[in-house]
């Protein structure tokens, strides 16, 4: 509450600066006063858009840090490559907004990319913006594996969890299956010479949860559990309001018919929500982290 208190009185004075300023326009229109005003005013506008999304947050969870996981789907090679775009654009969106990011899994792909990425991302309200990201994300471009050159379309699943522990969401011990295995990723030496990773299996779900980039079994095992909360968390919520559809909640298969935005890189370049049809032209800016835009329209038109 403070944070939002802070956020409102930074936005009044920049109200009174602007006022200042105008005043000042009037009685000299002077071209660096002129900049001045407008670079503020810019800012001014883009703080005042965020802070007001802020307060259109109703869930609790909305505050909390979350787990971002992307994982490969049809497409095969092409798709494995496209997990790993879409993973290594949340991290750059995680930076530009100073949240902690740290990668907690990851499963290498046969020939290039991932299967399979896992993002633990701390800070105040991640969940509540990235929950906007949860579903099938398409891909259309020339194949750089294919020898022809021809188009190819490929599809990778983001699911977004909030951060849970095993005590708010009452895990059994008694009904999780724990297995050590020898980290595949990179690491230290330390993560490759022993059996560090720690994969754990909710039997009455089958719902898996590994970390493995940790620098002990211990610190594994503390985050796997963490994973595993949150995601029985979105499991057992989605009983509760019997929307559930499969056993892992709202999933829906990384295929066709399902996306909720495409992004085409050619013939044409174009990223496309298709459930606020927002669209974006500069395909390089969304992929350096630039998804603001989408992820603030979809909460507008699910908040507002």
């Amino acid at each position: 509450m403070k944070k939002l208190i802070s956020r409102q009185e930074s936005l009044e004075a920049t109200y009174q600066e602007l006022q200042t300023l105008k005043e000042l326009l009037e009685d000299s229109p002077d071209i660096s006063l002129k900049t001045e005003y407008q670079e503020k005013l810019e800012r001014g506008i883009k703080e005042a858009s965020e802070f007001k999304l802020l307060l259109l947050f109703k869930d609790p969870l909305d505050k909390r840090s979350c787990f971002l996981s992307v994982h490969a789907g049809s497409g095969g090679v092409d798709a494995q490559d496209w997990a790993e775009l879409l993973s290594r654009m949340y991290y750059l969106w995680c930076t530009k907004k100073s949240y902690n990011v740290k990668v907690i899994e990851t499963s290498p792909g046969d020939e290039a990319g991932i299967k399979s990425m896992t993002l633990e991302i701390e800070g105040d309200y991640a969940y509540g913006y990235l929950k906007s990201e949860a579903g099938v994300h398409r891909l259309v471009r020339i194949s750089p594996f294919d020898a022809n050159k021809r188009r190819h379309t490929s599809f990778a699943l983001v699911e977004v969890t909030p951060e849970m522990s095993e005590v708010e969401v009452a895990v059994d011990e008694n009904e999780l299956r724990i297995d050590t295995y020898r980290s595949s990723g990179k690491g230290g030496q330390h993560v490759q010479k022993t059996d560090s990773a720690v994969r754990i299996t909710h039997l009455p779900t089958g719902i898996v949860a590994t970390c493995q980039n940790e620098r002990s079994q211990h610190l594994n095992k503390a985050t796997a559990m963490k994973v595993l909360a949150s995601r029985l968390y979105k499991v057992r919520e989605e009983e509760q309001k019997k929307k559930i559809r499969t056993i892992k909640g709202e999933y829906k298969s990384a295929s066709w018919g399902n996306q909720i935005r495409s992004y085409v890189f050619q013939p044409y370049q174009m990223v496309k929500d298709h459930r606020t049809e927002v669209e974006v032209g500069d395909v390089e800016s969304v992929m350096r982290g630039e998804i603001d835009i989408f992820i603030e329209a979809y909460l507008k038109s699910i908040l507002c």
